[in-house]
């Protein structure tokens, strides 16, 4: 009898293991709105583009000669103030933008 009870149960608890699984469905988390510049390079090499916010340089990308380009910036809330650094690949040359509060789209040409 009890040889016969455990067969049944050892039976049963596979069948239960593959009934229907509950799921939860859910939206995505809602997301930030994108902080960009869109960067005009008028000078005659490429610019390395860095924003700073906490105190240290964040590098952003490398904007090409004589291009205009727009450049998301990640890890930066809107409404944050920074300061924009654009400095040509040879070094000898830094743009700076002070006291920019990043919203939405900023507009900056260099030089």
């Amino acid at each position: 009898m009890r040889l016969l009870a455990a067969a049944m149960l050892l039976a049963v608890v596979p069948i239960a293991a593959c009934g229907p699984r509950r799921v939860d469905v859910r939206t995505a988390p809602s997301s930030q709105a994108e902080v960009a510049i869109h960067l005009t390079n008028n000078s005659s090499q490429a610019v390395n583009v860095y924003v700073t916010g906490t105190g240290s340089d964040v590098f952003v990308r490398q904007v090409p000669a004589n291009t205009t380009e727009h450049l998301p910036v990640r890890g930066i809330a809107s409404g944050t103030t920074v300061t924009l650094k654009a400095t040509t690949v040879d070094g000898l040359r830094t743009y700076e933008r002070r006291n920019v509060v990043l919203s939405g789209t900023f507009t900056w040409t260099v030089p």
